[in-house]
């Protein structure tokens, strides 16, 4: 468990304390805001966290904290996948800091040869995790596999829009966004977005605010492209069954056009 009290972060890098960025370098307290997780010191973590690695891995790692954020995960899953294999992963996985557990979301996606329904059962605990940052860096971590194996991805995520949890409901319709924040769009579901229909279908009334905000952002993805198919879909969820929850989502996911459904 990695549960904590709440804390107010810190919005700006600038207004982190010293000693909680020393904390929050050494794993010894999970980051409350994005600019905590963007400030602290990567290098020293790992350091703190696997001072067993050679020199040579400590020098690769100083250079991936160079780059920016979404590369720095990344490269520092690579890493510590060469180095340390399932064990490093597990160590990762059970750490109370959350950047350290994003490190494993990338060491998941590290792992060559795994088919797209073998990567989701081992970015799941992950996707579940209780911080809101280590289930985002899940999802980017996998998305580029999940990308190159679509339908067979869709097909394995459909079971997950059935899940209690509704992180696992989120992350079943975040991971393929067709644009998304952070990643490579997605080029087959912009052009056809109704490829995304098994997953957003089973969603369109959740009683989640956190995935219908998801939804709706897909949508909102795909009527960049494709915007009469999201006036036609919203029309026909909006007819078939007007649920508040559906409601909310088309209204959010429509928010970008200018002669929404209504």
């Amino acid at each position: 468990m990695h549960n904590t009290l709440p804390r107010k972060g810190a919005t700006r890098a600038s207004d982190i304390p010293p000693e909680v960025l020393e904390a929050l370098s050494r794993g010894t307290l999970p980051t409350a805001t994005l600019a905590e997780g963007l400030a602290l010191d990567q290098g020293l973590l790992l350091r703190t966290v696997f001072p067993e690695l050679p020199p040579a891995a400590l020098h690769a790692a100083d250079a991936a904290c160079q780059k920016g954020i979404a590369q720095r995960m990344a490269g520092m899953g690579a890493l510590l996948w060469q180095e340390l294999g399932p064990a490093g992963l597990a160590r990762c996985q059970a750490h109370g800091a959350d950047t350290v557990r994003g490190w494993a979301c990338f060491m998941v996606g590290a792992q060559p040869g795994l088919a797209a329904a073998a990567r989701l059962a081992a970015i799941a605990p992950l996707a579940d995790d209780p911080h809101f940052g280590v289930r985002e860096w899940a999802w980017m971590a996998v998305r580029p596999h999940l990308a190159r194996e679509l339908d067979a991805a869709i097909a394995a995520l459909v079971p997950w829009t059935a899940s209690p949890s509704e992180r696992m409901r989120r992350f079943a319709s975040e991971s393929l966004r067709p644009r998304g924040v952070w990643c490579a769009h997605i080029a087959a579901l912009r052009h056809d977005p109704a490829r995304g229909l098994p997953l957003l279908a089973p969603l369109r009334a959740d009683a989640s605010a956190y995935v219908q905000d998801s939804v709706a952002n897909w949508l909102n993805d795909a009527a960049k492209d494709q915007p009469d198919w999201v006036r036609h879909l919203c029309a026909q969820w909006l007819a078939q069954a007007p649920h508040p929850a559906t409601r909310r989502i088309c209204q959010r996911a429509q928010r970008s056009l200018a002669h929404p459904a209504a």
